[in-house]
Protein backbone atom coordinates (compact mmCIF):
# COMPACT_ATOMS: atom_id res chain seq x y z
CA UNK A 1 0.00 0.00 0.00
CA UNK A 2 1.45 3.38 -1.00
CA UNK A 3 1.70 5.75 1.96
CA UNK A 4 -0.61 8.76 1.94
CA UNK A 5 2.18 10.98 3.28
CA UNK A 6 5.71 11.63 2.03
CA UNK A 7 7.36 11.75 5.48
CA UNK A 8 7.88 8.00 5.73
CA UNK A 9 11.63 8.18 6.24
CA UNK A 10 12.13 6.29 2.95
CA UNK A 11 14.08 8.23 0.30
CA UNK A 12 12.49 8.38 -3.13
CA UNK A 13 14.81 7.64 -6.03
CA UNK A 14 12.50 9.10 -8.65
CA UNK A 15 9.52 11.45 -8.50
CA UNK A 16 6.25 9.47 -8.75
CA UNK A 17 4.17 10.35 -11.81
CA UNK A 18 1.40 12.04 -9.77
CA UNK A 19 3.90 14.73 -8.63
CA UNK A 20 5.36 15.61 -12.03
CA UNK A 21 4.23 18.99 -13.37
CA UNK A 22 3.46 19.39 -17.06
CA UNK A 23 6.46 20.90 -18.87
CA UNK A 24 5.18 24.54 -19.07
CA UNK A 25 4.39 24.60 -15.33
CA UNK A 26 7.76 23.53 -13.97
CA UNK A 27 9.83 25.77 -11.68
CA UNK A 28 12.76 26.42 -14.11
CA UNK A 29 15.14 26.60 -11.17
CA UNK A 30 18.12 27.64 -13.29
CA UNK A 31 16.35 30.92 -14.10
CA UNK A 32 15.79 31.91 -10.45
CA UNK A 33 18.20 34.41 -8.91
CA UNK A 34 18.58 35.41 -5.29
CA UNK A 35 16.57 38.41 -4.14
CA UNK A 36 19.32 40.90 -3.32
CA UNK A 37 17.24 43.62 -1.67
CA UNK A 38 14.83 41.84 0.63
CA UNK A 39 13.53 44.56 2.95
CA UNK A 40 14.80 43.69 6.45
CA UNK A 41 13.00 45.75 9.06
CA UNK A 42 14.39 46.15 12.57
CA UNK A 43 11.60 46.41 15.14
CA UNK A 44 14.12 46.99 17.98
CA UNK A 45 13.56 49.52 20.74
CA UNK A 46 15.50 52.55 19.51
CA UNK A 47 13.91 52.89 16.12
CA UNK A 48 12.22 56.09 15.04
CA UNK A 49 8.56 55.06 14.68
CA UNK A 50 7.75 57.36 11.77
CA UNK A 51 10.69 55.95 9.85
CA UNK A 52 9.75 52.39 10.74
CA UNK A 53 6.22 52.93 9.44
CA UNK A 54 7.55 54.37 6.24
CA UNK A 55 9.87 51.36 5.72
CA UNK A 56 6.96 49.00 6.28
CA UNK A 57 4.78 50.94 3.84
CA UNK A 58 7.49 50.87 1.18
CA UNK A 59 8.02 47.12 1.63
CA UNK A 60 4.28 46.39 1.39
CA UNK A 61 3.90 48.54 -1.71
CA UNK A 62 7.02 47.48 -3.61
CA UNK A 63 7.43 43.85 -2.52
CA UNK A 64 4.35 42.58 -0.69
CA UNK A 65 6.62 41.02 1.92
CA UNK A 66 9.54 41.83 4.24
CA UNK A 67 11.62 40.22 6.98
CA UNK A 68 11.56 41.43 10.58
CA UNK A 69 14.36 41.22 13.15
CA UNK A 70 14.40 42.22 16.85
CA UNK A 71 10.71 41.36 16.76
CA UNK A 72 10.36 40.31 20.39
CA UNK A 73 10.01 36.54 19.85
CA UNK A 74 12.98 34.90 21.57
CA UNK A 75 15.47 33.05 19.36
CA UNK A 76 15.19 30.11 21.73
CA UNK A 77 11.43 29.91 21.19
CA UNK A 78 11.90 29.91 17.40
CA UNK A 79 14.46 27.12 17.69
CA UNK A 80 12.22 25.06 19.95
CA UNK A 81 9.35 25.43 17.49
CA UNK A 82 11.46 24.05 14.64
CA UNK A 83 12.86 21.28 16.86
CA UNK A 84 9.45 20.06 17.95
CA UNK A 85 8.25 20.19 14.31
CA UNK A 86 11.24 18.07 13.35
CA UNK A 87 10.49 15.61 16.16
CA UNK A 88 6.90 15.36 15.00
CA UNK A 89 7.85 14.46 11.43
CA UNK A 90 10.36 11.88 12.68
CA UNK A 91 7.61 9.96 14.50
CA UNK A 92 6.76 6.52 13.06
CA UNK A 93 4.39 6.77 10.12
CA UNK A 94 1.67 4.74 11.92
CA UNK A 95 1.71 7.28 14.74
CA UNK A 96 1.38 10.27 12.37
CA UNK A 97 -1.32 8.61 10.28
CA UNK A 98 -3.68 8.70 13.28
CA UNK A 99 -3.91 12.43 12.57
CA UNK A 100 -4.27 12.15 8.80
CA UNK A 101 -7.26 13.64 7.00
CA UNK A 102 -7.89 15.13 3.59
CA UNK A 103 -10.97 17.04 4.75
CA UNK A 104 -10.04 20.77 4.62
CA UNK A 105 -12.78 21.72 7.11
CA UNK A 106 -11.05 19.89 9.99
CA UNK A 107 -9.40 22.20 12.52
CA UNK A 108 -6.50 19.80 13.16
CA UNK A 109 -5.11 17.41 10.58
CA UNK A 110 -2.01 16.02 9.02
CA UNK A 111 -2.24 16.01 5.27
CA UNK A 112 -0.17 16.19 2.14
CA UNK A 113 0.07 18.38 -0.96
CA UNK A 114 -2.70 21.06 -0.91
CA UNK A 115 -6.12 19.65 -1.68
CA UNK A 116 -5.54 15.99 -2.53
CA UNK A 117 -9.10 15.25 -3.60
CA UNK A 118 -9.31 18.05 -6.16
CA UNK A 119 -5.90 18.55 -7.71
CA UNK A 120 -4.49 16.83 -10.77
CA UNK A 121 -0.82 17.03 -9.73
CA UNK A 122 0.34 16.75 -6.12
CA UNK A 123 2.87 18.92 -4.27
CA UNK A 124 5.97 17.58 -2.56
CA UNK A 125 5.06 18.42 1.03
CA UNK A 126 3.32 17.15 4.13
CA UNK A 127 1.78 19.58 6.54
CA UNK A 128 0.22 19.63 9.96
CA UNK A 129 -2.58 22.17 10.02
CA UNK A 130 -3.66 23.57 13.39
CA UNK A 131 -6.18 26.14 14.50
CA UNK A 132 -4.55 28.22 17.22
CA UNK A 133 -7.03 30.77 18.54
CA UNK A 134 -8.57 30.72 21.07
CA UNK A 135 -5.88 28.36 22.33
CA UNK A 136 -7.92 26.69 25.07
CA UNK A 137 -10.51 25.70 22.46
CA UNK A 138 -8.03 24.02 20.11
CA UNK A 139 -5.02 22.81 22.12
CA UNK A 140 -6.83 19.69 23.41
CA UNK A 141 -7.07 18.27 19.85
CA UNK A 142 -3.42 18.93 18.98
CA UNK A 143 -0.90 16.06 18.83
CA UNK A 144 0.14 14.79 22.26
CA UNK A 145 3.24 13.25 20.76
CA UNK A 146 5.99 14.59 20.96
CA UNK A 147 5.09 15.18 24.65
CA UNK A 148 6.35 18.79 24.64
CA UNK A 149 4.39 19.68 21.47
CA UNK A 150 1.34 21.38 23.01
CA UNK A 151 3.33 23.45 25.45
CA UNK A 152 5.95 24.69 22.98
CA UNK A 153 3.51 25.39 20.18
CA UNK A 154 1.06 27.23 22.50
CA UNK A 155 3.76 29.60 23.74
CA UNK A 156 4.97 30.15 20.20
CA UNK A 157 1.43 30.90 18.95
CA UNK A 158 0.85 33.56 21.63
CA UNK A 159 4.04 35.41 20.78
CA UNK A 160 3.48 35.26 17.05
CA UNK A 161 -0.07 36.55 17.43
CA UNK A 162 1.16 39.53 19.41
CA UNK A 163 3.76 40.28 16.75
CA UNK A 164 1.16 39.99 13.98
CA UNK A 165 -1.27 42.39 15.66
CA UNK A 166 1.55 44.87 16.27
CA UNK A 167 2.53 44.71 12.60
CA UNK A 168 -1.07 45.24 11.53
CA UNK A 169 -1.15 48.48 13.52
CA UNK A 170 1.96 49.70 11.73
CA UNK A 171 0.61 48.60 8.35
CA UNK A 172 -2.58 50.50 9.16
CA UNK A 173 -0.63 53.66 9.99
CA UNK A 174 1.55 53.27 6.89
CA UNK A 175 -1.63 53.54 4.80
CA UNK A 176 -2.47 56.79 6.59
CA UNK A 177 -5.26 55.10 8.57
CA UNK A 178 -5.88 55.05 12.32
CA UNK A 179 -3.66 52.40 13.88
CA UNK A 180 -6.69 50.35 14.96
CA UNK A 181 -8.41 50.52 11.58
CA UNK A 182 -7.36 47.04 10.43
CA UNK A 183 -8.02 45.52 13.84
CA UNK A 184 -11.51 47.01 13.89
CA UNK A 185 -12.36 45.80 10.39
CA UNK A 186 -11.07 42.25 10.90
CA UNK A 187 -12.73 41.72 14.29
CA UNK A 188 -11.66 38.88 16.58
CA UNK A 189 -9.04 37.39 14.26
CA UNK A 190 -8.62 33.69 13.79
CA UNK A 191 -5.16 32.16 13.79
CA UNK A 192 -4.00 29.02 11.98
CA UNK A 193 -0.68 27.36 11.51
CA UNK A 194 0.80 25.07 8.87
CA UNK A 195 3.84 23.11 9.97
CA UNK A 196 5.33 22.19 6.59
CA UNK A 197 7.72 19.36 5.84
CA UNK A 198 9.39 19.10 2.43
CA UNK A 199 11.33 15.81 2.14
CA UNK A 200 14.41 15.57 -0.08
CA UNK A 201 13.24 15.26 -3.67
CA UNK A 202 15.26 13.36 -6.29
CA UNK A 203 14.25 15.69 -9.16
CA UNK A 204 13.38 19.12 -7.74
CA UNK A 205 12.95 20.63 -11.20
CA UNK A 206 9.87 18.45 -11.89
CA UNK A 207 7.68 19.43 -8.96
CA UNK A 208 6.88 22.00 -6.25
CA UNK A 209 6.61 22.03 -2.50
CA UNK A 210 3.82 24.52 -3.21
CA UNK A 211 3.19 26.16 -6.59
CA UNK A 212 2.83 29.94 -6.96
CA UNK A 213 -0.10 31.29 -4.92
CA UNK A 214 -1.17 34.20 -2.77
CA UNK A 215 -2.41 33.76 0.81
CA UNK A 216 -6.17 34.14 1.36
CA UNK A 217 -5.75 35.49 4.89
CA UNK A 218 -4.64 38.89 6.23
CA UNK A 219 -1.03 38.41 7.29
CA UNK A 220 1.39 35.47 7.19
CA UNK A 221 4.33 35.12 9.58
CA UNK A 222 6.80 32.53 8.34
CA UNK A 223 9.53 30.85 10.33
CA UNK A 224 12.03 29.28 7.95
CA UNK A 225 14.57 26.56 8.39
CA UNK A 226 17.94 28.38 8.21
CA UNK A 227 19.80 25.52 6.55
CA UNK A 228 17.78 25.23 3.36
CA UNK A 229 16.22 27.98 1.29
CA UNK A 230 12.95 27.13 -0.44
CA UNK A 231 10.78 30.24 -0.45
CA UNK A 232 10.60 32.18 -3.71
CA UNK A 233 8.57 35.31 -4.48
CA UNK A 234 7.45 36.87 -7.73
CA UNK A 235 8.78 40.39 -8.25
CA UNK A 236 8.27 42.26 -11.52
CA UNK A 237 7.52 39.01 -13.35
CA UNK A 238 10.63 37.15 -12.09
CA UNK A 239 10.87 34.47 -9.40
CA UNK A 240 13.44 35.37 -6.75
CA UNK A 241 14.82 33.13 -3.99
CA UNK A 242 14.59 34.46 -0.44
CA UNK A 243 17.58 33.49 1.63
CA UNK A 244 16.58 32.86 5.26
CA UNK A 245 17.95 35.62 7.50
CA UNK A 246 19.12 34.50 10.97
CA UNK A 247 16.54 35.28 13.65
CA UNK A 248 14.04 36.78 11.19
CA UNK A 249 10.45 36.06 10.30
CA UNK A 250 9.25 36.58 6.75
CA UNK A 251 6.03 38.61 6.80
CA UNK A 252 3.77 38.60 3.82
CA UNK A 253 0.70 40.55 2.95
CA UNK A 254 -2.35 38.37 2.28
CA UNK A 255 -5.35 38.99 0.03
CA UNK A 256 -7.40 40.70 2.76
CA UNK A 257 -4.83 43.44 3.26
CA UNK A 258 -4.60 43.97 -0.49
CA UNK A 259 -8.37 44.53 -0.51
CA UNK A 260 -8.35 46.90 2.50
CA UNK A 261 -5.47 48.90 0.98
CA UNK A 262 -7.49 49.21 -2.26
CA UNK A 263 -4.70 47.48 -4.17
CA UNK A 264 -1.90 49.74 -2.87
CA UNK A 265 -0.32 46.83 -1.04
CA UNK A 266 0.19 43.60 -2.95
CA UNK A 267 -0.61 40.15 -1.70
CA UNK A 268 2.60 38.58 -2.92
CA UNK A 269 2.73 35.54 -5.22
CA UNK A 270 5.09 33.05 -3.63
CA UNK A 271 5.98 29.38 -3.93
CA UNK A 272 8.07 26.72 -2.22
CA UNK A 273 10.63 24.69 -4.16
CA UNK A 274 12.26 21.50 -2.96
CA UNK A 275 15.81 20.31 -2.58
CA UNK A 276 17.57 17.17 -3.79
CA UNK A 277 19.82 16.68 -0.76
CA UNK A 278 17.98 18.13 2.19
CA UNK A 279 14.65 18.09 3.87
CA UNK A 280 13.20 21.49 4.78
CA UNK A 281 10.83 22.61 7.52
CA UNK A 282 8.86 25.82 7.71
CA UNK A 283 6.16 27.06 10.06
CA UNK A 284 3.61 29.45 8.60
CA UNK A 285 1.27 31.29 10.97
CA UNK A 286 -1.78 32.99 9.51
CA UNK A 287 -3.91 35.77 10.99
CA UNK A 288 -7.37 35.81 9.42
CA UNK A 289 -10.35 38.13 9.78
CA UNK A 290 -13.32 36.67 11.65
CA UNK A 291 -15.83 35.00 9.33
CA UNK A 292 -18.38 37.79 9.31
CA UNK A 293 -15.83 40.63 8.96
CA UNK A 294 -16.83 42.77 5.99
CA UNK A 295 -13.72 43.40 3.92
CA UNK A 296 -13.33 46.08 1.29
CA UNK A 297 -11.24 49.17 0.51
CA UNK A 298 -10.84 51.42 3.58
CA UNK A 299 -13.11 54.48 3.16
CA UNK A 300 -10.34 57.08 3.69
CA UNK A 301 -8.42 55.55 0.77
CA UNK A 302 -11.22 56.26 -1.69
CA UNK A 303 -12.14 59.74 -0.42
CA UNK A 304 -9.68 61.43 -2.76
CA UNK A 305 -11.77 60.21 -5.67
CA UNK A 306 -9.90 56.92 -6.31
CA UNK A 307 -12.51 54.34 -7.20
CA UNK A 308 -12.79 51.31 -4.90
CA UNK A 309 -11.22 48.42 -6.85
CA UNK A 310 -12.95 45.72 -4.81
CA UNK A 311 -16.51 45.08 -3.73
CA UNK A 312 -17.25 44.48 -0.06
CA UNK A 313 -17.34 40.79 0.89
CA UNK A 314 -17.23 38.74 4.06
CA UNK A 315 -14.18 36.69 4.91
CA UNK A 316 -16.32 33.54 4.99
CA UNK A 317 -17.40 34.13 1.36
CA UNK A 318 -13.79 34.65 0.34
CA UNK A 319 -12.41 31.63 2.10
CA UNK A 320 -15.05 29.35 0.64
CA UNK A 321 -14.20 30.53 -2.90
CA UNK A 322 -10.47 30.14 -2.25
CA UNK A 323 -10.72 26.52 -1.14
CA UNK A 324 -13.07 25.56 -3.96
CA UNK A 325 -10.46 26.32 -6.64
CA UNK A 326 -7.00 25.12 -7.51
CA UNK A 327 -4.21 26.79 -5.61
CA UNK A 328 -2.43 28.19 -8.65
CA UNK A 329 -5.45 29.47 -10.56
CA UNK A 330 -5.78 33.23 -11.17
CA UNK A 331 -5.83 35.45 -8.10
CA UNK A 332 -8.99 34.79 -6.07
CA UNK A 333 -9.35 38.56 -5.43
CA UNK A 334 -10.08 39.00 -9.14
CA UNK A 335 -13.49 37.46 -8.44
CA UNK A 336 -14.32 40.31 -6.05
CA UNK A 337 -13.41 43.24 -8.27
CA UNK A 338 -15.89 46.03 -8.97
Amino acid sequence: MESKVLSTGIRYLTVPQSYIRPEPERPRLSQVSECKHVPIIDLGKDINRAQLIQHIGDACRLYGFFQVINHGVAAEMMEKMLEVADEFYKLPVEEKMKLYSDDPTKTMRLSTSFNVNKEKVHNWRDYLRLHCYPLDQYTPEWPSNPPSFKEIVSSYCKEVRELGLRLQEMISESLGLEKDHIKNVFGEQGQHMAVNYYPPCPQPELTYGLPGHTDPNALTILLQDLRVAGLQVLKDGTWLAIKPHPGAFVINIGDQLQAVSNGKYKSVWHRAVVNAESERLSVASFLCPCNDAVIGPAKPLTEDGSAPIYKNFTYAEYYKKFWSRDLDQEHCLELFKN
